[in-house]
């Protein structure tokens, strides 16, 4: 079974994701840090039960030698909801039911977190990274748990693309969460979220 874990907003530089970020919800983005492996680095939001990440190629991070996550090699323009990241209890019996492409599985770190992470060889995720990222955290240490809580939920994450229904089929009885749902149309993403300054979005 698969279980929402968390958001990702790609972004030309980490900066720019979180002055994004923060003037859309109208909140302040908490400390992350940096992934050696992959060359980049990130700042965290909490949602509650789940956070948001926005991440960027990290200038001070020697370039990895592979495809970095979230096809973030080839970003381009201004930030935006990108990717959505599911939770699993064994990544290996979720890879086996996911498309071709979904990732393999890699030890990753960051600070006292260790987690293993389905990575595509290419660094895109099925349906044109509508599918979502595989994550099994090792351990009880999850970074919601230690994020200051800003008041915002996510109520509602949008996931457009042409073959919303197949991308749907594929997850059918895998991932049970009302706030997630595929929508047929060009691909992008679109999250609502509730703050203290109301409804607010991003996509």
């Amino acid at each position: 079974m698969l279980r929402l874990d968390h958001l990702a907003v790609s972004a030309a530089t980490l900066d720019d994701g979180v002055g994004w970020v923060e003037t859309a919800l109208g909140v302040s983005m908490a400390g992350g840090g940096v992934h050696p492996h992959m060359g980049t680095h990130n700042r965290l939001l909490s949602l509650g039960d789940l956070y948001l990440e926005v991440i960027a190629a990290d200038p001070a991070a020697p370039a990895p030698a592979w495809p970095r996550w979230f096809d973030l090699d080839h970003f381009k323009g201004a930030p935006r909801l990108t990717n959505w990241v599911a939770q699993c209890d064994d990544l290996g019996a979720e890879l086996a039911a996911s498309p071709a492409g979904a990732g393999t599985p890699t030890a990753l770190a960051r600070g006292d977190y260790r987690w293993q992470m389905a990575v595509p060889d290419d660094g895109k995720l099925p349906f044109d990274g509508a599918f979502p990222a595989l994550i099994q955290w090792q351990g009880t240490a999850h970074p919601a748990q230690a994020l200051p809580d800003q008041g915002v939920r996510l109520t509602l994450l949008e996931v457009w693309h042409p073959q919303a229904a197949a991308l749907g089929d594929a997850l059918t009885g895998r991932i049970r969460d009302p706030r997630v749902t595929f929508v047929t149309g060009l691909h992008r993403m679109r999250a609502f979220f509730a703050t203290p300054h109301g409804v607010r979005a991003l996509e």
